[in-house]
């Protein structure tokens, strides 16, 4: 799974860099999505795999705090780009004759940057917070990876305040990027709606049919992870369902934004083709 995920990402970015007609803003923030994809899977599963391969469960707490901080680093700058993805649809929909003005190359490139800036910013205040907590010698985590609210539950000291700045945290940086794919859709389907005919319908709503499924397929299983966490007791059901969310969603976002479009297919079979 972790191999698939690697070369799926890597192939969207491959196709997007090598054709020129996929230098658009939509096809520019697919693939740095792509590339926050497998920085996120490659944060986890690698160690996940050493740990099986060696029978050595052993890591650091320093291991462990860097672990914590690239996940949260590429898990918000997916999240926080699919809100960019999803303004870029809402222009290209609702104002299409002015979309190359409004997204610029310019705008694109600032959009990355601050979606960079947030996500480091979320990554170093769960990273500062976790590193204030005092532990006991040789604690077991019962997760395949180094989870914020294993963390505060395996702390000595007392976490509720710590549980309140993290519940403050998910929702500043989880409750804005969804409030902006929220709006974005309300202004899309609104403006779709007003199309007259059934055929200009559905050529609308496809320019935008895979970063739905991408977006649902995210913040769907992110939803079941926190669930999970929160109403079962059993360490191993939340395991299983951040499986879901670290390994499983990486692997299929390749899959839906090639299969449901058609640009790139044309560009994946070009760049096949250029190399045999």
């Amino acid at each position: 799974m972790y191999l698939v995920t690697m070369l799926g990402n890597l192939l969207i970015i491959l196709a997007v860099s090598s054709d020129s007609r996929l230098h658009t803003p939509m096809y520019l923030f697919l693939s740095i999505l792509s590339l926050a994809d497998i920085g996120f899977t490659s944060t986890t599963v690698p160690k996940m795999i050493v740990n099986i391969e060696t029978h050595n469960r052993v890591i650091s707490h320093m291991g462990c705090l860097i672990q914590l901080s690239f996940l949260n680093l590429f898990g918000c700058l997916d999240s926080v780009l699919l809100t960019v993805m999803a303004y870029d649809r809402f222009v290209a929909i609702c104002y299409p004759l002015h979309y190359p003005v409004i997204m610029n190359p310019r705008l694109c490139s600032l959009l990355i940057l601050v979606s960079f800036l947030i996500s480091l910013l979320d990554s170093q205040l769960h990273c500062l917070m976790m590193s204030q907590l005092t532990f006991c010698r040789n604690v077991e985590i019962p997760h395949f990876f180094c989870d914020p609210p294993q963390f505060l539950k395996l702390s000595c000291n007392d976490t509720s305040a710590d549980k309140i700045f993290m519940y403050f945290l998910g929702a500043i940086f989880g409750g804005i990027p969804v409030s902006g794919i929220l709006f974005s859709y309300t202004r899309i389907v609104s403006s779709i709606l007003r199309v007259p005919s059934a055929g200009g319908k559905y050529k609308a709503f496809s320019t935008c049919g895979s970063h739905l499924s991408v977006v649902c397929l995210f913040y769907g299983t992110g939803l079941g992870v926190y669930l999970s966490s929160t109403v079962s007791h059993s360490p191993g059901k939340g395991a299983v369902a951040s499986v879901m969310y670290a390994v499983v969603v990486p692997m299929l976002n390749p899959f839906i934004y090639s299969l449901r479009n058609t640009d790139i297919k044309r560009a994946l079979q070009r760049l096949l083709n250029r190399t045999t």
